[in-house]
């Protein structure tokens, strides 16, 4: 593999895994708050909906975000620049 490919593969990497720590710390940031601030969570907003639920949705909602940015990054960058690296003979 070309240097330039490896390059590619370790910025690709660098960014899969920030995204995944964002996912990691939404997830776990809400099971902490489940499991330590209950009063706080079960805490109505409006009725029937509860600060818990609406947290809740918004870690599935940050999940999809994420996903998005990384689809997005990877169709604008990395596949664009894989492309132009295999065009030159980049391919092995």
């Amino acid at each position: 593999m070309s240097e330039p490919v490896r390059a590619l593969a370790r910025t690709r990497w660098r960014v899969a895994i920030a995204l995944s720590a964002v996912v990691f710390v939404l997830y776990f940031g809400f099971i902490l708050a489940v499991a330590f601030a209950k009063e706080a969570m079960a805490a109505e907003i409006v009725p029937g909906l509860s600060l818990g639920i609406l947290l809740g949705a918004l870690v599935i909602v940050g999940a999809w975000i994420t996903t998005w940015i990384y689809v997005t990054w990877a169709n604008r960058h990395f596949d664009a620049r894989l492309e132009a690296l295999n065009g030159k003979g980049g391919k092995q």
